[in-house]
């Protein structure tokens, strides 16, 4: 087509217009929307080929307007490269007025237009891309030149409604405030300006909601994001600002409120699978297991499935809320959780709630998972909600330990030491309280790979360690007492491995938390092999290892009450009884300053520190006090 008459350029239009795509989404409308947006390409070439002249610039405009949305519509992104064509029409506009604004930015090129250009034909053509225009804007979040634009585009009776509207986001209501210019009937447009307005509208306050929320004002976040749920969306989007309605709330300390969005969300989009994942959340919070194991099993299915095509209950524009609504704070909120991850979840909830079986199942499930590749199915990185993958091995043996199958308990430990022996050096000295070197000091770089490599190191003796004690846990149970002995001093004899540095400060203040748990794996560990100790019969080596976990841990009830029993077994029982008085008298603020002391131990120690538990203290006390009695009484006479 070359140098077109006017008349044949509206014919043109029609005919191109006259098959678009608004009803559906998807590959095939895409592939339309390409041969669309490349007939409009050329024809849009074809007039640009002319001289810019007023009767043909409300064609052209129109024509741009509907070239960028089929742009915008071919690739389902807002694209920013596509201002430039908004640019390129602005400065034909001003052409045909004899003015010009090549140096002018595109807020000063805006301004510039608006205000010199008063011919009531273009006023239309000029607000449709002026809209198209506010929505690169939001999409860059550029909303004080949103905010400045519409100012521009409204008149005087307007903005005057705009100031009446107090107390209300300013943005918005420059928005609403906007009059949409009388399009005529006849003009093929992709998408209206009244359509468009109605999507500003939505991905305005869904937007600043976030904002809002990232920024903490939870009350402003959530009248946004009400704002947002009445606006023009299709269900999919819709279900997405209700599952940020409800993660808003739930920050503000309403969990219930909470669980009325999350719900909402999930009547409108069932395969809103993120509001799902909140709603376990949100009763794990509120302590309701029952309901978090539900939702997490639901959330498991779910996942496990195909999906079907999302259904819309809205025409599918090119410019849409989705693409307008750039934000860190959304992804996050919408992650969706891999099937091992929740696989995961549903395994630790079960141990931490001592529902063993279930516990054991979940652990085993996950187990086989990782013969799938884990890898290929979750990220393994600071999102993810599952832990190190020895720690979770560790935790499967809790489990097992707990449900009465001790030897799949070793077997599974023996996993975590084989795969962790050649990571581990013969000695490894750290520093208590690992700093990171500064970055701006000298070999920084090298310094900080040396403290992650060793950090790594500690790591893994710590899980080798854990290992080891679980071993020797079990062999206890299975009345093994010799072997348990040997896997307990393994567990000792690793962590004599690491040296510590410190600057002198307290061994129990501000240490690193892998020197925290290696130093209770280390009690634990003493208490275990001195009760084998005990089963054998040798006496004298289990006070040597009762008296080196209270001078770990000064105060342990369960080291203290193995001190006084084992001193009772071997007829000390004046030593007994007075270390039985000092522990009693000192139990409660000892025991209260432990447990307000250091960071919550990792789930798979739970179930030794349980083990570790003296079982008799009734029966030693009575003992105790028998003696004590007869004594006052022998010394009274």
């Amino acid at each position: 087509m070359t140098n077109p008459g006017v008349t044949g350029l509206w014919t043109a239009v029609k005919m191109m217009s006259a098959n678009k795509t608004t009803a559906q989404c998807g590959g095939e409308a895409r592939q339309v929307r390409r041969q669309q947006r490349d007939e409009f390409r050329k024809l849009l070439l074809s007039i640009r080929g002319l001289p810019a002249a007023l009767p043909a610039l409300p064609l052209e405009l129109t024509v741009l307007y509907n070239s960028l949305l089929f742009t915008v519509g071919a690739s389902d992104s807002a694209i920013k490269e596509e201002a430039e064509g908004i640019r390129q029409g602005l400065l034909r506009v001003l052409e045909a007025c004899g003015a010009c604004g090549q140096d002018l930015g595109m807020e000063e090129l805006w301004e510039k237009v608006l205000q010199e250009v008063t011919v009531e034909e273009l006023q239309a053509p000029l607000h449709r891309l002026g809209a198209l225009q506010a929505a690169w804007w939001l999409a860059a979040s550029k909303l004080g030149s949103v905010a400045g634009l519409f100012h521009l585009l409204s008149t005087a009776e307007d903005l005057e409604r705009v100031h009446c509207s107090e107390g209300q986001n300013k943005l918005l209501s420059m928005i609403k405030a906007w009059q949409v210019p009388h399009e005529e009937a006849s003009l093929p447009l992709v998408q209206s300006a009244k359509d468009l307005k109605e999507i500003l509208c939505t991905a305005a306050a869904f937007l600043q909601g976030l904002q809002e929320l990232e920024a903490g004002n939870f009350p402003t976040a959530l009248s946004l994001l009400r704002e947002a749920t009445g606006g023009f969306c299709s269900k999919k989007i819709l279900a997405q600002i209700y599952t940020c309605l409800g993660c808003c709330a739930q920050r503000m300390g309403k969990p219930q409120t909470a669980l009325q969005h999350l719900k909402r969300a999930l009547q409108v989009d069932f395969q809103c699978l993120p509001a799902l994942s909140h709603v376990a959340a949100v009763y794990h919070e509120l302590g309701e297991t029952d309901a978090e194991l539900q939702a997490l099993t639901l959330l498991y299915e779910a996942l496990g499935k195909n999906p079907p095509a999302a259904a819309s209950s809205s025409p599918c524009f090119p410019i849409r809320t989705e693409l307008l609504v750039h934000t860190p704070v959304l992804p996050s909120l919408l992650r969706h959780h891999h099937p091992s991850e929740v696989k995961y979840l549903l395994a630790q909830r079960c141990l931490q709630d001592g529902r063993v079986a279930d516990a054991v199942e979940h652990y085993l499930d996950f187990l086989s998972l990782l013969q799938e590749g884990l890898q290929q199915q979750v990220p393994l990185d600071g999102s993810s909600a599952l832990p190190r993958i020895p720690e979770v091995f560790l935790e499967a043996a809790s489990a097992l330990e707990q449900a009465g199958r001790h030897q799949d308990a070793i077997t599974v430990c023996e996993e975590v030491i084989s795969r962790t022996t050649d990571l581990i050096p013969r000695v490894l000295q750290v520093e208590e309280r690992l700093e990171q070197p500064e970055c701006s000091l000298p070999g920084a770089e090298l310094a900080g790979r040396l403290l992650s490599q060793k950090k790594e190191s500690l790591c893994c003796l710590v899980w080798r360690a854990a290992g080891y004690l679980h071993q020797g846990w079990a062999w206890a149970k299975l009345g093994e007492s010799k072997e348990a002995v040997t896997q307990f001093s393994r567990c000792l004899s690793d962590i004599l491995r690491v040296q510590l540095h410190g600057s002198g400060i307290k061994q129990t203040e501000n240490l690193q938390p892998e020197v925290e748990v290696l130093q209770k794996i280390r009690l634990l560990a003493l208490i275990g092999r001195g009760t084998q100790f005990l089963e054998l019969g040798k006496h004298k080596q289990a006070l040597l290892d009762f008296q080196h976990s209270l001078q770990l841990s000064p105060g342990d009830p369960a080291a203290a009450s193995y001190l006084v029993q084992t001193l009772w077994k071997l007829n000390r029982k004046q030593e007994a009884a007075a270390q039985w008085q000092k522990f009693t008298q000192s139990c409660p603020r000892e025991d209260g300053q432990q447990q307000g002391q250091g960071r919550p131990l990792p789930l798979y120690l739970h179930s030794c520190l349980e083990q570790a538990m003296f079982p008799h203290s009734e029966s030693l006390a009575r003992n105790i006090q028998d003696y004590l009695g007869t004594a006052a009484q022998d010394t009274s006479c």
